[in-house]
């Protein structure tokens, strides 16, 4: 049986705070603020998730109720936030969740299904935000990305999610204008892309460690490399349907740069069913790649298998699993 991080954080309530694995693993959310209680599905007004979100004032959010909020615009996230959907199950339907110029998130056990509009991600994390966790999400069909993280933004972990009927399904850094991206660092791990198209992510200019994750049944490609980025893949599960190449290349000119470039990939102990071409390329600055222990000493990994595979099938996204009791601790 495949052991999964983050057995310890369901056990009191805010437990989730500072636990995040990788770049991620400094965001409290709102640890040290009050509890706020959503009682309606309303997009906006007293008790709703917006006006909680609002606020500028740590929180820890928590719904009293289950059911579907259909928001008519971006529902923006101000800094010191924890959405904790334990408990409840909530949909989010219209619109996303837009984290700008925010730090200290924590986003948990929600699903977000049938995003509609021009530039509508379900989670839009840009610009200058940083300290977030995504956590066992669920997220399929928006009209445009599913998780994109762009404009300076950094420091996130996207753990235990469920990605499905999507196309661009993660983008990291905007385009090769945005030479700020350079900042960004992104940790990708145990999470399931359930034939997603492409984008498992693509990246520009920003550092991003995937480690068991299950990336199955993709249209283009499984992961791609753009202008100066470096995507460490440790211990994937790559299982090709029709097409069969897992990582592209693309190359794209930075704004301040002569020459064009794409990135960088570096793949270990990767399993490949099914087929699958990796179309890695090898000799080629593989020592500018970056390892993740040069910014995080520890990440909970297993080799890539069947066993992981199956968990991960049943283990991510949105999980029926009850609110944990807030407990107080002695100081």
């Amino acid at each position: 049986m495949a052991s999964l991080p983050y057995a310890d954080v369901d056990s009191n309530l805010r437990d989730l705070a500072g636990k995040a694995e990788g770049f991620g693993r400094l965001a409290i959310g709102g640890l040290h603020g009050p509890i706020y209680s959503v009682t309606t599905l309303a997009d906006d007004g007293p008790g709703s998730l917006r006006e909680g979100c609002s606020r500028q004032e740590p929180l820890w959010i928590v719904f009293e109720i289950s059911g579907t909020i259909n928001l008519s615009s971006y529902l923006s996230v101000s800094s010191y936030k924890t959405i904790d959907g334990r408990g409840q199950m909530i949909k989010f339907t219209g619109k996303g969740l837009r984290l700008k110029e925010c730090e200290h998130i924590i986003i948990c056990n929600l699903e977000f299904e049938g995003g509609r509009g021009h530039d509508v991600d379900g989670i839009q994390i840009k610009p200058n935000s940083r300290h977030i966790w995504i956590d066992r999400c669920s997220l399929h069909d928006y009209d445009d990305g599913l998780i994109d993280i762009t404009r300076q933004s950094t420091d996130i972990t996207i753990s235990r999610c469920y990605f499905s009927q999507h196309d661009k399904t993660m983008l990291i850094g905007a385009d090769p204008s945005h030479i700020g991206d350079r900042c960004i660092r992104v940790t990708i791990h145990h999470c399931f892309f359930d034939g997603t198209r492409q984008r498992q992510p693509r990246v520009r200019f920003g550092k991003v460690h995937l480690y068991n994750n299950y990336t199955r049944n993709w249209s283009v490609y499984a992961v791609c490399a753009s202008v100066e980025s470096q995507i460490y893949s440790q211990n994937n599960i790559y299982e090709a349907g029709e097409k069969k190449v897992a990582f592209k290349y693309y190359t794209e000119m930075a704004a301040d740069m002569e020459e064009a470039k794409s990135g960088l990939i570096r793949s270990e102990g990767d399993l490949f069913l099914n087929g699958v071409q990796s179309c890695l390329l090898t000799g080629i600055g593989e020592e500018c790649i970056f390892h993740p222990s040069e910014y995080y000493p520890t990440w909970t990994m297993e080799m890539a298998s069947d066993s992981l595979k199956s968990v991960l099938q049943v283990c991510t996204g949105w999980q029926a699993i009850p609110r944990p009791a807030e407990l107080m601790t002695s100081a």
